[in-house]
């Protein structure tokens, strides 16, 4: 998307806000899927079609009932939300601002899950725990994290700001900022700069997952090369060894 884009503009004006009402907040998550998502035609079909926007705006409900110390209640509105959307957010998961989950089918998101703002999951996205105990069990994902269709993110790690999830991948540890993760378990392969431009870099979001590196493919094309001059050096040895002294000299 173009940077100049309207829809980029308005979502860059709505930073300097500070909404704090649910309606305010669900309409910046509906403007991001405009910015973010070029199948999204307009608001309407965002309000009323997308499961993702529908799951974070009763997940907003549920959560607030949660910080007030409701339990039953949160948790209810949690498993409809899940049966409607295919969408398990707990009620005690914090969502940060400009919330995006495309498509929805199949995310679950952990009780002790931290989500910061300008965040986008794909379908089949986990934000799970890796253990039993109470506490801090689930990830953080700092602001503008893309996180690829099928990842799962286990265990109380932080994703730093705008890290990138290749589709499919496992992360079992924590990821530094812009960097981008691959394979299981997820292993950072690229470290980006952080740019200077006029609009905030969590809107900026590089969404070209065809372009992520295969380190796997990397590392075997590098042994090939490496078995192809080992095998060069052998037949000229041999080639060596093969030529009568008279010749060689």
């Amino acid at each position: 998307m173009k940077r100049d884009d309207p829809a980029l503009q308005a979502m860059a004006m709505m930073h300097t806000d500070s909404p704090t009402s649910w309606w305010s907040l669900l309409r910046e998550d509906v403007s991001c899927v405009l910015a973010r998502d070029p199948a999204a035609r307009s608001r309407f079909e965002v309000w009323t079609i997308y499961p993702g926007v529908q799951a974070v705006a009763l997940h907003r409900m549920a959560h607030a009932l949660w910080r007030q110390g409701w339990r039953y209640l949160p948790r209810w509105m949690s498993f409809v939300a899940r049966w409607f959307t295919n969408v398990d957010i707990h009620p005690g998961a914090r969502i940060g601002r400009r919330f995006f989950i495309d498509h929805g089918a199949g995310v679950v998101i952990g009780e002790t899950a931290e989500v910061g703002d300008d965040v986008t999951l794909y379908h089949g996205v986990t934000l799970g725990g890796t253990t039993w105990s109470p506490g801090k069990r689930h990830p953080t994902l700092d602001d503008g994290v893309v996180v690829g269709a099928g990842a799962k993110i286990l265990g109380p790690v932080t994703l730093g700001a705008r890290v990138r999830v290749a589709a499919n991948s496992v992360v079992i540890d924590n990821v530094p900022e812009g960097a981008t993760v691959v394979g299981i378990p997820g292993r950072v392969v690229v470290r980006r700069r952080r740019t200077v431009n006029s609009l905030p870099d969590a809107l900026l979001l590089d969404l070209d997952h065809h372009l992520i590196p295969d380190p796997v493919g990397k590392a075997i094309g590098s042994l090939l090369d490496r078995i192809g001059n080992l095998e060069q050096e052998v037949k000229r040895l041999q080639h060596t060894e093969d030529t009568p002294t008279g010749a060689r000299s």
